[in-house]
């Protein structure tokens, strides 16, 4: 497989299986190799692309179209004809939806595996084995003290992503007496925005374990997302034991219960729950706990790596 979504590939990784990464010397896009800011097993090995065809791999999962290609060159074997093969689909369609059909809709002999429920409805999956095997979460533990009165959002690419990731409706989500810090890669990028208060906090790219002991730091979680499958900073984050408050697209009403915090469609309404709770900590506190329950419980890790078990499991025999 290739390292594509670094935080979904560490719980991946959690399992009893060998991964073997494509690395390339530049550790591009096709080859990055093994992670540098999340913690992997030993039984994650990099090997350059020559040494792969005789690797002796059982299954290739894949992530993106180009890697049919990638993967029949370097293994001399095409994926699904000659070695079992899972596609992974972590995002929605962006265009022609409900219409548009999935790069494996005619490909019968690969497995696609959609990480929401969501995803699996709004693709055309034409003839392609589809399943659905929701995210499972490395715990990272109960870290919420809610101990600054701020809000906290993790966003990738703040400003080319804007549209997509909804940092755009930050101004109306979040009250201008509630500070802001945004967390994730190039989230300093977010100062050019014209409406970007000098108050607001930026914090580019954190390894993973400082990222989720600044977040539980912070009051409140707030997830603006118009058009993501789910985003896995909102489950860490409920593990933390945050409350939450997100923007109801995608999958999030699955994700968060009433008593976790606020889903909505209507950003005055997210805005009065962020302002309620930067300033109850004892009610941030009781939702954080809920938060926390609910995502143990269907974000485990365990959960995750047996329904991969018994998908790996199928697919080679």
């Amino acid at each position: 497989m290739w390292h594509v979504h670094g935080s979904w590939t560490t719980s991946f990784v959690q399992g009893r299986h060998e991964v073997v990464l494509p690395v390339l010397p530049d550790r591009g896009p096709d080859g990055r190799g093994r992670a540098t800011t999340w913690d992997w097993p030993d039984r994650v090995v990099e090997l350059p692309p020559e040494q792969l065809a005789d690797a002796g791999i059982d299954v290739v999962l894949l992530q993106r179209p180009q890697e049919f290609d990638l993967a029949a060159q370097w293994l001399r074997r095409r994926p699904g004809a000659d070695v079992p093969a899972v596609y992974v689909e972590h995002d929605l369609p962006r265009r022609e939806v409900p219409y548009l059909p999935h790069h494996v809709a005619d490909r019968p002999d690969v497995t696609l595996v959609h990480v929401t429920h969501v995803g699996a409805a709004l693709w055309d999956n034409g003839r392609a084995r589809t399943r659905v095997i929701e995210h499972g979460i490395v715990d990272p533990g109960a870290r919420w003290t809610g101990e600054l009165d701020r809000a906290a959002v993790v966003v990738n690419e703040p400003v080319r992503r804007a549209r997509l990731a909804g940092t755009d409706l930050l101004p109306r989500l979040i009250p201008a007496d509630v500070g802001l810090d945004l967390f994730g890669m190039q989230a300093s990028a977010a100062r050019e925005l014209p409406w970007w208060p000098a108050g607001n906090g930026t914090f580019d790219d954190l390894p993973q374990d400082r990222l989720h002991a600044q977040l539980g730091k912070r009051r409140v979680y707030v997830h603006p997302y118009r058009w993501t499958s789910l985003g896995l900073s909102l489950l860490e984050a409920m593990h933390l034991g945050m409350p939450i408050v997100a923007l109801g697209a995608s999958e999030t009403w699955r994700a968060v219960p009433a008593e976790a915090g606020l889903v909505s469609s209507d950003p005055d309404e997210c805005r009065a729950a962020v302002r309620y709770f930067a300033h109850e900590h004892e009610a941030a506190a009781v939702a954080g706990k809920a938060a926390r329950a609910a995502a143990l419980e269907r974000y485990g890790l365990e959960r995750f790596l047996t329904r991969w078990d018994q998908l790996l499991l199928e697919v080679t025999q």
